[in-house]
């Protein structure tokens, strides 16, 4: 095609470039009849030009058969090992990896990818880093609060090791993009929160033939698994091929967790990711690990392949699984007020409201409205402070309020689940404090 192009009159025509002619600069534009042209400076420019075309879209087929000398220190360690060596080095400088999430999971997950040198990894995440992550998602830090968790993972992982290629996507995986995204990478890692996103993540996979690693945390315990490595393995559905949500079994972050599970669940996801990509020992394929660190137990239990499971041909087929939040909770319709409205309820009735602020205490030291209370998210599903609640809710009317909304709306959600009805304020305290 490229010497098909060349020959081509037409081409040359088209083409707009300057090239060198008796120390003199001309400048060939479309129409400009080419004479006394010196076409070594013309195919000269051509080549430049056709080299930076390439080198902006680097072919996916494209392969590195060499190591760096940085590379060669960096990896030193790998490279003594017999299971590994320059040829395995190789693998993973060539591979990719998607991470869906760079929360709890997808933080030492996205660590030990970089720092193994994987040569490709995305991150997908919409949200922003919270304090509250902090205690788990070791990616992020204190002076990343507040931007989105894909760049505070970005910037990490350059530090950590500057030669990966990082694609970032700030959007939740849908229908609409799912297949377009993992089939860009080779491996993909489910580091999601939330049962929706796992089936579609675990049929977009099974669409595409990508091999799926699985993991999950609550409160003490973890599981982690391999979907979809070959024709004959199980995956998700075969697992759970009912939605826990549609039974009622809770799943959710509500009930907290301890942040070394992630931890080591992330590492572990890593761990068979790089297995895979080596083809090198025993991978979790047909089997489910599950630990539970606060007795110090580990077992495994075997997962037999369906293939009733296995015919999934659109995703349109299960839109019902994608849609569902992180709680059967969630789908709950909270009420929410206006700042205005509340700014005239605040002023009218003060001794009937309940105003609590979900923020965190430092926050709420910083700045806060009088007569609000400060009981941080994290700390709402205590039974102290929800007795206190739904005592005062007899005779009050409940507010939540946080700095912009988000984190008022997931507290109104955790009221709900205990019968105690609340309104998010719209725009939290930074449309409040406008009005008042």
């Amino acid at each position: 095609m490229i010497c098909k192009d060349l020959k081509d009159n037409s081409f040359k025509k088209n083409l707009r470039i300057s090239y060198c002619s008796n120390k003199k600069i001309r400048k060939i534009t479309q129409g400009t009849k080419i004479k006394k042209v010196n076409f070594f400076y013309f195919y000269y420019h051509i080549l430049i030009r056709l080299f930076l075309e390439i080198k902006m879209t680097v072919s996916k087929d494209i392969k590195f058969n060499f190591l760096s000398a940085d590379e060669l220190e960096r990896y030193q360690k790998h490279l003594i090992l017999k299971e590994i060596g320059k040829e395995g080095q190789l693998k993973l400088k060539n591979s990719s990896v998607l991470c869906v999430g760079a929360g709890g999971l997808g933080s030492p997950a996205l660590i030990y990818l970089a720092a193994a040198g994987i040569g490709k990894i995305g991150i997908i995440d919409n949200d922003h880093v919270e304090k509250s992550n902090l205690q788990r998602q070791i990616i992020h830090e204190t002076n990343t609060i507040g931007n989105l968790k894909i760049d505070s993972a970005k910037d990490k992982i350059n530090r950590i090791n500057p030669s990966l290629e990082v694609f970032t996507f700030s959007k939740r995986i849908t229908t609409d993009n799912a297949l377009e995204i993992i089939s860009e990478f080779d491996v993909i890692c489910d580091c999601s929160d939330n049962f929706g996103t796992r089936y579609l993540i675990n049929d977009a996979c099974l669409i595409l033939n990508k091999p799926l690693v699985f993991g999950s945390v609550q409160g003490f315990e973890g599981q982690v698994s391999v979907f979809n490595l070959n024709a004959n393995s199980p995956n998700l559905r075969d697992l759970l091929p009912e939605s826990p949500l549609k039974n009622a079994i809770p799943s959710c972050a509500e009930y907290g967790v301890v942040g070394v599970s992630t931890g080591l669940i992330g590492i572990l996801q890593v761990n068979e990711i790089i297995k895979i990509i080596l083809k090198k020992g025993k991978i979790l394929d047909g089997q489910i690990l599950i630990f539970n660190l606060l007795n110090v137990e580990m077992k495994k239990l075997h997962l037999k392949s369906d293939q009733a499971n296995k015919g999934i041909k659109n995703l349109c087929q299960f839109v019902d699984f994608y849609n569902q939040n992180e709680c059967s909770e969630s789908n709950n319709e909270i009420s929410r007020i206006n700042a205005s409205d509340f700014n005239s309820l605040y002023k009218a009735k003060p001794n009937k409201i309940l105003l609590i602020d979900v923020r965190e205490n430092e926050e709420f030291s910083a700045s806060a409205i009088e007569g609000s209370i400060s009981i941080p998210l994290s700390n709402l599903n205590q039974k102290s402070d929800l007795e206190f609640i739904q005592k005062e809710s007899l005779i009050k009317e409940v507010f939540t309020i946080c700095k912009s909304g988000k984190r008022s709306e997931e507290a109104s959600k955790i009221l709900s689940k205990f019968k105690i009805q609340s309104r998010s304020i719209e725009g939290g305290i930074e449309k409040v404090q406008k009005i008042l």
